[in-house]
């Protein structure tokens, strides 16, 4: 099976899904129980199992490690980013019926982004070694400092994203049903939905800007790195609905999420020396994300007992 059957095949099957997941199961708003997003979640991670196994079978060993480890990054990484748009969701004050349309819209365009920061950053790596170590001191760098900004969270009234929306558009003051935009009297108003989709987009930038170097750390090859990409993402909507109101139980995450930044930032920097093998790094990646969680978990009980 050659590459570009492996892309066009791909992408059809996506797109196939995509159209399954809005067009039929999420067609109107409304509210998504921890049922059905647990039933979603489950659908999306063993559909990515699945693909693994199928590049295992036509690509090899070594690329389903590859997979299954860029996989496991993008998701850890992505479960920060949820708490993020919780916050943002609780800011703006989104009713939980019209969430589901904003994740899919922010997530359609963190595909594209995605998309384009993938083949970038390949491109910028193939013809330009050096900047290897250039992604590597970065990662060890945004490591430390989502070390050091502990609990700390984003004021929404101080971010790019809503500044310059509000200078570009009019903004009703309140929510038009789920629509993003509304014409009143002549004039074509943005609602605050528009504006939560555009923060999300903004998040997810941000969070591109760490997880694409983060999975090139693992491998350079393109069809790898985007599958594992897409799969992390188009799993966020369902993922945001199973663990929204539950972040109490993930409250050293982030303390795991930079250690994993600082090591994949060391393996690249140290790839020309010495190259960590992709079963080992997976195996400390599934080990700090568990002690994080574990360690979380324990700290909420000792909480609970405490109250009483």
């Amino acid at each position: 099976m050659n590459q570009t059957t492996l892309w066009i095949g791909f992408n059809i099957f996506i797109v196939l899904m995509l159209i399954i997941d809005l067009g039929v199961f999420h067609k109107k708003s409304h509210d998504v129980s921890v049922k059905e997003a647990l039933i979603w979640t489950t659908v999306w991670v063993t559909l990515a199992f699945a693909f693994n196994v199928f590049i295992y079978y036509y690509l090899g060993q070594k690329s389903a490690y590859e997979f299954l480890t860029g996989y496991v990054i993008e998701k850890s990484l992505s479960v920060d980013n949820i708490f993020v748009i919780v916050l943002i969701f609780s800011y703006f004050k989104v009713p939980n019926k019209y969430q589901h349309k904003v994740l899919f819209w922010g997530i359609l365009g963190a595909l594209v982004m995605r998309i384009t920061f993938i083949y970038s950053g390949v491109e910028l790596i193939n013809n330009f070694h050096w900047l290897i170590y250039v992604f590597g001191v970065f990662l060890i760098v945004t490591g430390i400092r989502i070390l050091k900004s502990g609990d700390e969270e984003p004021d929404m009234n101080k971010n790019i994203a809503v500044r310059l929306a509000r200078k570009l558009f009019k903004i009703t003051p309140d929510f038009e049903g789920d629509k993003f935009f509304v014409r009143k009297k002549g004039v074509l108003w943005a609602t605050p939905l528009f504006l939560v989709v555009i923060v999300v987009e903004f998040t997810d930038l941000i969070f591109a800007v760490d997880s694409i170097p983060a999975i090139l750390s693992i491998t350079n090859d393109t069809f790898i790195v985007y599958t594992s990409n897409v799969f992390a993402i188009l799993g966020l909507r369902s993922l945001y609905f199973a663990l929204a109101g539950i972040e109490k139980y993930f409250t050293y995450l982030k303390y795991g999420l930079s250690v994993i930044l600082v090591f994949v930032g060391v393996k690249m920097c140290l790839a020309d020396i010495y190259k960590i093998p992709t079963e080992l790094s997976l195996g400390f990646i599934i080990l700090t994300l568990s002690v994080a969680v574990l360690a979380s978990m324990v700290l909420q009980s000792n909480r609970n007992v405490e109250r009483k």
